[in-house]
């Protein structure tokens, strides 16, 4: 039941380009270019997210992709 109520507030913060455990802006964090043509995205709190600059949308990162 938490899950359905962080969720949305989660896929909020990602739509704004923002962490969504501190808040900071993505944009401000370390980007690394991948193969593929996205970036990860390395927040000070340390949580990773993959940047696609095609559409300029982040997504959290994968285990596979860490």
């Amino acid at each position: 039941m938490l899950k359905n109520v962080i969720a949305p507030i989660q896929a909020w913060l990602m739509s704004r380009g923002q962490c969504v455990g501190c808040g900071t802006p993505l944009s401000k964090a370390s980007h690394v270019k991948r193969v593929g043509g996205t970036e990860k995205v390395t927040c000070k709190c340390g949580r990773i997210f993959i940047f696609d600059p095609k559409p300029k949308t982040y997504r959290r990162a994968l285990f596979s992709e860490v």
